[in-house]
């Protein structure tokens, strides 16, 4: 058998290839399904493994919820800052706040004196002294330049502070920033609406309320200041709108208030005062409490220092130099004066004018620190520590121009009840010389004479009336002269009644006793309520002659900034009341009050002056109303409850505060006899200076008929003084007589017709 040749045919496993390699496994077919691999045991305490899961989850769900959720707000903030951004006006247009205007007072010498209202003058910060914004952003906001509307630092801070003190953690310090107190100034863009809010003291109050709501709408509202705005704008709508006390709206106001100058022109220790009245403006004003305002300064400078705004000499010198206030403000001289104008001027000018506006008065400054002073040492010198009684005071010209007014014993307020124009108390005896002049007028002489004795008038439905005299003693038969300067009871009544009661109501209510005057027979007693106002512009028409006045107070009325005034003087003379001559016989007597009268305490050396005391019943009002040829004062006092006055009357305590205001006020003024001259100058004089009745003429001493006249009203005066006078009656002593009118006795024809050529009537 042959061998095979070639290579063999493998039919089969090779011994050889199967100990080189090992078989490979063969992979099973896919089906879809994936292999599961074994998993490695888990390593650690179950309890761990636990926790940790339980952490990651929530982890896991904070964070998402997180990031949502601050999304969210973001977008809120960014559209809650768009609406406010896009509503916010130019800055110019926010820097007044005020929905009302002010009023400025001038003096007569055009000096301001006064302020109502909220006074406000527009100015931007680069106007501001540099030294004040340094102040403001020192005590306000030392980081304002560097933040974006909100300080994290300084909410925290406050927050920390809040908490430490046993506070609330919104209440007290806020942390607020400028542009967040900005944001409180503007109400987050709300305006005053006066159907919703009362006023707006309660909308301003409510716009202050520290809620955690209204911190949130702070925010944006903030930061859309911050857009809209520069700082340098932003500072300069904060340095307008603050109040700054003392009725002063912004900085520049509140310079002028203070210190008479504008902002732009105040020095470190200004400056220091004006910022801290930001904290607590009514507490700090410096009008409130001087010293108290200056510590607060002395806190606001050393901020200045630690700031670097002030180096260690410019605070040395301003802590050695306190800010002091101008003249006007440290006077505060005239609220009642101011209170008064406002009343009577036209309301929509005045307390609810929407402009500003200026007054310019008859006011004068040194007559109401003069009048001022002056009852402040009676007071001190002769009235009891711890006394009620109050006191008012009106000093004005004989032409009715107002010059002082004190309304009562506290000059340093504002808006409080003036006793001098509000009050209505009796008047008593200083009513009496309209009894007088009334029958000056019917054609009585100073030396007629009335009886001073018992007498009873029988009052249809009422009680009989017997009217007693001071001193409880009756007199006999007196000259009139006598009577009023005694003021005699009886014989004024009887005087009263003579004449007619109408005649006297007359008078004196043409002289400007407005209230309603009694027609019973105690009229001439001073039944009657009237103010201290009204009896002392009376008084002021016989002083010139019998002529009537308005008091008044406004010389002029302007809105700020008008070239024309809306409104000029509102009263001054009026019309004839009595002639000339009864005037100055009037005149004549009243100064016998003083110098041998009831009001010898009034008594000022040699000057001439004329007046009358009053006491009312119970001794619950004392009065003294007179003059000189300069000035015409009344002086009130009495307790606000009508208590009685203890041992006070006219003559007393009213008499000496009459002297002193009147010595005070007369200071360097000549001496100068009282008298009556006609309107146009060239008339009559009738003059009491040398302590006769006399008549002179004014003009020319060559005037042949005013020396006839002279030479019979002189000859008529000495026969009537050598006869004693007429007798006067009263109707109700007469059987049969008639009702009020003559004098009884001869008509004298020569006086009437002399009473007509020299009155005028």
């Amino acid at each position: 058998m042959k061998r095979p040749t070639g290579t063999p045919k493998r039919t089969g496993r090779s011994p050889v290839a199967d100990k080189r390699t090992q078989p490979q496994p063969e992979k099973p077919a896919t089906s879809g399904k994936v292999r599961r691999h074994k998993q490695r045991p888990r390593s650690g305490n179950v309890v761990v493994r636990t926790v940790v899961g339980t952490v990651s989850l929530i982890w896991r769900i904070l964070w998402g919820s997180a990031w949502r959720l601050a999304m969210v707000m973001f977008l809120i903030l960014g559209a809650a800052t768009t609406y406010y951004y896009i509503s916010l006006p130019k800055a110019e247009d926010l820097f007044d706040a005020r929905a009302r205007g002010s009023v400025t007072m001038l003096d007569h010498e055009g000096k301001v004196f006064a302020w109502r209202g909220e006074t406000y003058g527009a100015v931007s910060s680069d106007q501001i002294a540099p030294v004040l914004k340094q102040a403001v952003i020192a005590t306000e906001d030392k980081r304002f330049y560097g933040h974006l509307g909100i300080s994290p630092r300084g909410i925290a801070s406050a927050i920390k502070i809040n908490l430490a003190e046993g506070r609330g953690a919104l209440e007290g310090n806020g942390g607020s920033t400028i542009t967040q107190q900005v944001s409180k100034l503007l109400c987050l863009g709300e305006t005053f609406d006066p159907i919703r809010w009362k006023n707006e003291a309660e909308f301003e109050a409510d716009c202050r309320v520290g809620s955690l709501w209204r911190k949130i709408k702070e925010v944006p509202f903030s930061f859309a200041l911050e857009a809209k705005y520069s700082k340098d704008e932003i500072l300069s709508i904060y340095m307008n709108r603050s109040y700054m006390g003392g009725g002063a709206r912004g900085f520049e106001a509140a310079s002028q208030r203070y210190f008479n100058k504008p902002a732009s022109e105040v020095n470190a220790q200004e400056s220091a005062m004006l910022a801290g009245l930001l904290v607590a403006p009514s507490r700090f004003a410096p009008t409130a409490n001087l010293q108290r305002s200056r510590d607060r300064a002395n806190v606001v400078l050393g901020l200045m220092h630690e700031q670097g705004y002030l180096d260690e000499a410019q605070l040395t010198d301003a802590r050695a130099h306190p800010a002091s206030l101008s003249q006007a403000a440290e006077a505060r001289a005239g609220g009642y004066f101011a209170d008064w104008v406002m009343d009577s001027g036209p309301g929509f000018l005045t307390s609810e004018t929407t402009e500003d506006v200026t007054i310019r008065t008859t006011f004068d400054q040194r007559i109401q620190r003069a009048a001022e002073g002056a009852v402040k040492r009676i007071f001190d010198e002769k009235v009891d520590t711890g006394s009620k009684a109050e006191a008012a005071v009106v000093v004005m010209s004989a032409d009715g121009a107002v010059r002082a007014i004190i309304g009562g014993r506290d000059t340093t307020v504002n808006g409080a009840f003036n006793r001098a124009v509000q009050a209505k108390r009796q008047t008593g005896s200083s009513f009496k010389p309209f009894v007088y002049a009334a029958a000056l007028e019917a054609g009585y002489s100073p030396s007629d004479v009335v009886q001073d004795g018992p007498l009873t008038i029988r009052i249809p439905g009422g009680r009989p009336w017997s009217p007693q005299n001071y001193t409880r003693r009756f007199y006999g038969a007196v000259s009139l002269t006598s009577a009023l300067k005694n003021s005699l009871n009886t014989a004024t009544i009887r005087l009263q009644e003579a004449v007619g009661r109408d005649a006297v109501r007359r008078v004196a209510h043409d002289f400007g006793i407005v209230s309603n005057l009694t027609t019973s027979p105690s009229l001439g007693l001073g039944a009657s309520e009237a103010t201290l106002m009204e009896l002392t512009g009376a008084y002021a028409g016989i002083r010139n002659g019998g002529t009537s006045v308005a008091p008044y107070g406004l010389i002029e009325l302007r809105i700020r900034g008008d070239e024309q005034p809306l409104m000029g003087q509102s009263g001054g003379m009026g019309q004839r009341v009595i002639s000339q001559r009864a005037a100055g016989q009037l005149i004549y007597m009243m100064q016998q009050v003083i110098d041998s009268g009831t009001g010898g305490r009034a008594k000022m050396g040699s000057r001439p002056i004329a007046g009358k005391t009053g006491t009312t019943s119970s001794y619950r009002d004392a009065w003294f109303v007179g003059f000189s040829e300069q000035y015409v004062v009344g002086v009130w006092m009495g307790y606000d409850d009508n208590t009685p006055l203890k041992g006070v009357t006219g003559g007393g305590l009213p008499a000496e505060i009459w002297q002193a205001v009147m010595t005070d006020i007369h200071q360097g003024l000549p001496e100068l006899p009282l008298s009556t001259v006609s309107p146009d100058g060239s008339g009559i004089i009738l003059s009491g200076a040398d302590g006769g009745q006399k008549v002179v003429t004014s003009g020319s001493a060559d005037d042949p008929l005013a020396a006839a006249l002279a030479g019979v009203m002189n000859q008529s005066n000495s026969q009537q003084a050598q006869q004693g006078g007429r007798v006067v009656t009263a109707p109700t002593e007469i059987q049969g007589g008639g009702a009020a009118g003559g004098g009884g006795g001869e008509d004298d024809a020569l006086m009437r017709a002399l009473q007509g050529a020299l009155g005028g009537n």
